[in-house]
């Protein structure tokens, strides 16, 4: 869960579910004259929509950290097996819709606790700073054997570089879903499935508080507007669990929305 403390008090929390599918508007307008639109296309826009689904089961019942009273970013929950055993049903279930959408989808779960599996040079990885538990290197060595067999019944050609796009479009949504727009870039992001192609610095900047210029721009139409849903809490911290979650669910829905340019 995202979490923004607002200067009025209030409180914004974006669920990893709605992350997901504000990743995957981004991986479905992606790609123009400059950038290779993604292949096979359903597949990559399913696994982009779906990609973080694992955490549905823990959007049910949002935890608290009962020491400071306010909720958990989604890098502080504390770990459990029950979560760990959501993402293997993540993968599993999307893998029975459509085995390519799930392959990616797993991969993008091991990537996680492996610094993406190196294809990302800026932003630095910062999801595993304390090192991998045995729970979840057990969970590492099935699913990767899992995707090596997996990988031996798709296409080769593009597998490897569409999962370095959704690791591009999931750290666009941190880049979206952590805080307001802020000037930053994203390095590097590929242009096409070419082994030789080292790809290029796509730069992030706000130009107002709803407006972003991207350079170059990556999306198939100028001045795209994407959405993502939250909820509006009226307080920052809560005395208690109880009351923590009776305000997450009477709590507003909301859409804060984007123009890409």
């Amino acid at each position: 869960m995202f979490v923004r403390k607002q200067s009025n008090g209030d409180l914004i929390l974006i669920g990893q579910t709605d992350h997901s599918r504000f990743v995957g508007q981004l991986g479905a307008h992606w790609g123009n004259q400059d950038f290779v639109r993604p292949e096979p296309y359903e597949s990559v826009a399913r696994a982009a929509t779906f990609h973080d689904f694992g955490w549905l089961r823990y959007e049910t019942n949002p935890l608290l950290d009962t020491n400071s009273g306010e909720p958990y970013e989604f890098r502080q929950t504390p770990f459990s097996q029950t979560q760990l055993d959501n993402y293997q049903w993540c993968i599993d279930w999307l893998s029975g819709v459509d085995a390519y959408s799930g392959l990616l989808v797993g991969m993008h779960r091991t990537g996680l606790w492996k610094g993406r599996y190196g294809k990302i040079t800026h932003p630095g990885a910062r999801y595993n700073p304390q090192g991998i538990r045995p729970e979840i290197q057990a969970f590492i060595d099935r699913n990767e054997s899992r995707q090596e067999r997996e990988r031996a019944a798709v296409s080769q050609d593009n597998i490897w570089g569409n999962y370095h796009l959704l690791q591009v479009w999931d750290l666009l949504g941190l880049y979206f879903c952590c805080q307001e727009p802020y000037e930053d870039y994203i390095e590097p992001v590929p242009v096409d499935y070419s082994p030789e192609s080292t790809g290029v610095r796509v730069t992030m900047k706000p130009l107002s508080a709803k407006e972003v210029s991207f350079e170059p721009f990556p999306f198939d139409a100028r001045g795209l507007k994407v959405q993502i849903v939250c909820k509006r809490l009226p307080k920052a911290s809560f005395a208690d669990l109880d009351s923590f979650r009776a305000a997450y669910f009477k709590a507003e829905p909301s859409v804060l929305e984007y123009v890409l340019v």
